[in-house]
């Protein structure tokens, strides 16, 4: 038997998941069938681009709730007393300063689950975190990304 993948996340990240799927199986579902319904009510199907969108907005609805169903079944909760404040860990807060020019940078790593790098959330397979784990404050390291390499010096862990 094939195991699930799992998904490592914070407690809030687990949360807002939960929130996504509530909204989804209570809002939008029910707008996408009543879409359905209406665009039944034009005729023939055959012909009904209203009714094509819609269902194809139901498949998305439907996959997406499928997604977030496994992805909170299979969660595995980051719990603060399981981190070290020494060192690069998922659901740690880090910021490095890029070498040579010093440009400063925050992020959170956390699971590929919750990650938003616009709010400064990174998934622990981004590049940036996979060189980034296990390492400590004062380390010089090296960062393949796909625009290139980079260099940084962690700053700060928290």
């Amino acid at each position: 038997m094939v195991s699930e993948k799992k998904y490592p996340m914070t407690v809030s990240g687990k949360k807002k998941l939960e929130e996504e799927l509530e909204f989804l199986k209570t809002v939008k579902r029910k707008e996408v069938v009543e879409r359905i319904k209406i665009a039944r009510s034009y005729g023939d199907l055959s012909e009904n681009s209203e009714y094509d969108s819609a269902k194809e907005d139901q498949a998305f609805v439907e996959g997406k709730i499928s997604s977030l169903e496994s992805m909170i079944r299979n969660a595995v909760i980051i719990t603060e007393d399981e981190l070290n404040n020494d060192e690069v860990q998922l659901g740690k807060t880090v910021t490095f300063k890029e070498l040579p020019d010093g440009d400063e940078e925050t992020y959170t790593i956390v699971g590929s689950a919750e990650a938003n790098p616009i709010e400064g959330l990174i998934s622990n397979d981004s590049p940036i975190a996979k060189g980034l784990l296990g390492r400590s404050k004062g380390d010089e390291v090296k960062i393949i990304t796909p625009g290139g390499e980079m260099s940084v010096v962690i700053v700060e862990i928290k």
